[in-house]
């Protein structure tokens, strides 16, 4: 597999696992103890990972990419996504 391939895949895995969390994060915000702090965590997610798939327009239409920030990403993303399941039980 290629650089650019790996790179690929780790990132459409980051701005999966991110959406994922954001999504969790917005049904936790539903319930009353935290409320106020689920929400706000819900939109950083989601910021992240608009940031997560403009890096992936980036590598897709360009060519250009990291590799390091791309793994980088993906790890976070899905050590993130498994602490907030979690925060929501």
């Amino acid at each position: 597999m290629s650089h650019y391939a790996l790179a690929v895949l780790s990132l459409a895995l980051a701005l999966v696992a991110q959406c994922f969390a954001a999504g969790l994060m917005t049904f936790a915000a539903l319930r009353p103890p935290y409320r106020r702090a689920a929400m706000l965590l819900a939109v950083g997610l989601s910021l992240l990972a608009l940031h997560h798939a403009f890096t992936l327009e980036l590598a897709l239409h360009t060519g250009l990419f990291d590799l390091r920030e791309s793994l980088l990403a993906a790890g976070i993303s899905v050590l993130l996504l498994f602490g907030l399941t979690g925060f929501k039980r």
